[in-house]
């Protein structure tokens, strides 16, 4: 089995020195403005201190009109650079791999985050979005690519793009959402067009070394496991981008879809020929155990939310102990404030169940 702690090289861009991504986690610390705040630039340079190979912001929005939550740090606009840029070099100067995640809420931009109606491929009378025009959609391309540069100059390693859990570019992939009539709808190939042009708009405007992943979810949101599945062939085929970021809730999960059912989810991907394109995975992968039975099932480095958010230093604990167990949960507010969560994160993560103790049940700090 490959050793988790090896180097994983992609085909564009520096190698990870192991296999352990810090998975893109909303955490609510940015300014209303989406410029970096020091406790985000705190979370983020300590996940690169302990170990992590890859470090990714949270979900970074590339259009104003696209914010998901509250305290969201913005890829948008020019005031967003001088922060991004001292990111990327502190991420950089501690060995990691430094990724911002591109992302547009799309329908599930809060209309009173964003002042204004949400956008969606079609009407959808559930949320109140309206459809994108066809040239909106034009400029939705335009926009992603144009925080890819942003981010390039900023010194960033790379990007990742949020195909997943229902954001736009979901949105776009899924038959339910997207009943577009133009080119962006209809066919599986239509509703991936715009992922397409945004992958080619990125590798024909950074640099040859600039690498490029992209994260998608299998199910719900109206997504079918054929058609992910198929677009992620596609991906590997071509080559085009340099990982896939697998969402899947929970790594030994077997599919939604009856006719899927049998095996796990993950292995509905693993079998794909991949060519030079790595796949990771993400999905309650807490223990050592977890990480060695990811990779041992055919993936080549795993994100972690919950684990990473415990322990800033993973990697390490890993290192010194190959059956490292996180803390149990929950845990102490004393606990995350020394792992690096500032007041706004820490409040995000009361409402997780069964995360944050209430002051007579906390374990100790360690």
């Amino acid at each position: 089995m490959t050793d988790v702690l090896s180097p994983l090289a992609f085909a564009h861009g520096p190698q990870m020195k192991n296999r352990f991504a810090l998975a893109p986690l909303t955490n609510l610390q940015s300014h209303p403005d989406g410029v970096l705040s020091e406790d985000e630039f705190r979370w983020l340079t300590l996940r690169a201190q302990g170990g992590f190979g890859m470090v990714m912001t949270c979900a970074a929005h590339v259009q104003r009109q696209g914010q998901g939550f509250p305290g969201q740090l913005g890829v948008f606009g020019e005031q967003h650079l001088a922060g991004l840029t001292r990111l990327a070099r502190a991420l950089k100067d501690e060995g990691s791999l430094a990724v911002v995640q591109l992302h547009h809420a799309g329908m599930r931009s809060p209309k009173e985050l964003i002042g204004g109606t949400p956008l969606c491929p079609s009407d959808n009378e559930e949320t109140g979005a309206r459809a994108l025009s066809t040239a909106e959609v034009e400029q939705l391309v335009e926009d992603f690519v144009a925080a890819a540069q942003r981010s390039e100059r900023a010194g960033f390693d790379g990007v990742e793009m949020h195909g997943a859990h229902g954001y736009v570019l979901a949105q776009f992939l899924s038959p339910e959402i997207n009943r577009r009539e133009d080119r962006y709808g209809g066919t599986p190939e239509n509703r991936a067009r715009v992922v397409h042009e945004i992958i080619d708009g990125i590798r024909s405007r950074c640099r040859p070394d600039f690498n490029l992943g992209i994260r998608l979810s299998p199910e719900r949101f109206g997504l079918k496991l054929a058609e992910i599945r198929a677009l992620a062939g596609r991906l590997m085929a071509e080559g085009k981008v340099d990982y896939i970021d697998l969402s899947l809730w929970d790594y030994t999960k077997e599919p939604e879809e009856t006719e899927f059912k049998g095996r796990s989810l993950m292995s509905w991907f693993t079998d794909l020929p991949r060519g030079q394109v790595r796949v990771g995975c993400a999905g309650k992968i807490m223990s050592g155990a977890d990480v060695r039975a990811c990779l041992e099932q055919g993936m080549d480095f795993v994100f972690l939310g919950r684990a990473a958010i415990l322990h800033h230093d993973y990697p390490e604990l890993y290192g010194a102990d190959r059956d490292f167990e996180p803390i149990a949960r929950p845990v102490s507010e004393a606990h995350l404030k020394k792992e690096g969560l500032g007041p706004a994160f820490l409040g995000y993560m009361k409402s997780w169940k069964g995360f944050v103790a209430e002051p007579a049940e906390a374990q100790p700090a360690e």
